[in-house]
């Protein structure tokens, strides 16, 4: 038996197929700045855009390994 979530996937990847490269893109900008906007409003006092990208760039960074390559050319 399929699940309530199975038709609303299969629902959006339907909708996703049928929109062009440039309409996906719009899109993913578009959740990408609601998504930066819902993180800024979540601090109080609501932090800058700059600042809550800043953050969220630098959470992203932690944990990950420096690339061995970049270290050597850098020295």
């Amino acid at each position: 038996m399929r699940s309530v979530v199975d038709a609303l996937k299969d629902d959006d990847r339907r909708a996703l197929a049928a929109m062009t490269p440039a309409e996906r893109v719009a899109l993913a900008l578009r959740l990408g700045a609601r998504d930066l906007e819902t993180f800024r409003l979540a601090h109080d006092p609501p932090l800058d855009p700059a600042e809550a990208q800043r953050r969220l760039r630098r959470q992203r960074q932690q944990g990950r390994l420096p690339s061995r390559c970049l270290q050597e050319s850098t020295g």
